[in-house]
């Protein structure tokens, strides 16, 4: 049975949620904007499944962002439940993340990247086959699509778009909630060199990865031609890694934890199944 902890002999407050179970470890990470809730409908069978709040999210402390300091606060993770040396799972952001801990730590096991590879606001070379002119504006109007959405975490939330957050995500300051992560945290995270692309880290990873890629568009951009040409440039730039690094694609959107769990939980529990029977 899952149980809730919070970490507070680190810098900042860590919440934990640990599913528990028997078998090898893994930590789950969620994406930017998310909760360890994200896995909450994740059943990974033979695994003792943990999921922190990233910094900044959920119940989590706040803290600048800082790649080296998410890290460290997942090092404070698992010394404290003792989770030795476990696999590594993150959606998005926290795929991102798991690139990261992998290179910090080539002793991993294995590691699961669900579309964490590069924002889709990005150099117009990561948009190939596309009419220069129609890829300008449409990246014009995703970058203003994602200002607003970067300065409204910065303002009260209505009342009405409260059901739309996961009330672990929502915090009351001066009479007012608002939503977590903050503005100044979006806007740290989203201009760094490793949430812009992963991929060239990606290669550098010597530990067994799976990279799963979504074959829809994201429900948060604007989609069409810009997120066709979007996969085309994640699809040439994945065709060259090494043989330990497998890519799988799936009928989902980016937010395939939602859209597809049991699916997303048959991949990371066969490919980790796959890579203790190899």
């Amino acid at each position: 049975m899952a149980h809730d902890i919070t970490i507070t002999d680190h810098d900042i407050p860590l919440a934990v949620r640990d599913h528990g179970g028997p078998g090898e470890p893994v930590l789950l990470l969620h994406g930017l904007g998310g909760t360890l809730e994200a896995w909450d409908q994740l059943e990974l069978a033979g695994h003792r499944a943990v999921a922190p709040d990233l910094r900044g999210h959920g119940l989590s402390g706040d803290g600048p962002w800082e790649w080296e300091s998410a890290l460290d606060d997942l090092e404070a993770v698992v010394k404290h439940l003792g989770l030795g040396n476990p696999a590594v799972a993150g959606q998005s952001l926290g795929g991102m993340l798991a690139v990261s801990w992998a290179r910090r730590h080539p002793e991993c096991p294995a590691i699961v990247n669900l579309d964490g590879l590069r924002s889709a606001e990005n150099t117009p070379d990561h948009y190939p086959g596309m009419d220069p002119a129609a890829r300008d504006r449409e990246l014009a109007s995703l970058k203003a699509t994602f200002d607003e959405q970067a300065a409204g975490m910065g303002r009260p939330l209505p009342a009405e778009l409260r059901p739309m957050f996961p009330a672990r995500a929502l915090v009351e300051r001066d009479g007012q909630v608002y939503a977590r992560p903050g503005a100044e945290l979006l806007e740290a995270v989203r201009y760094t060199t490793e949430f812009r692309d992963t991929i060239p880290l990606l290669r550098e990873v010597t530990c067994d990865a799976l990279v799963v890629i979504p074959t829809r568009d994201p429900q948060s951009t604007p989609g069409g031609e810009l997120m066709e040409a979007f996969r085309r440039g994640v699809r040439r730039d994945l065709a060259s890694l090494p043989p330990h690094i497998q890519v799988r694609e799936m009928d989902a959107g980016h937010d395939m934890l939602a859209e597809q769990p049991k699916a997303v939980a048959a991949l990371i529990t066969d490919f980790l199944a796959a890579r203790r029977a190899g």
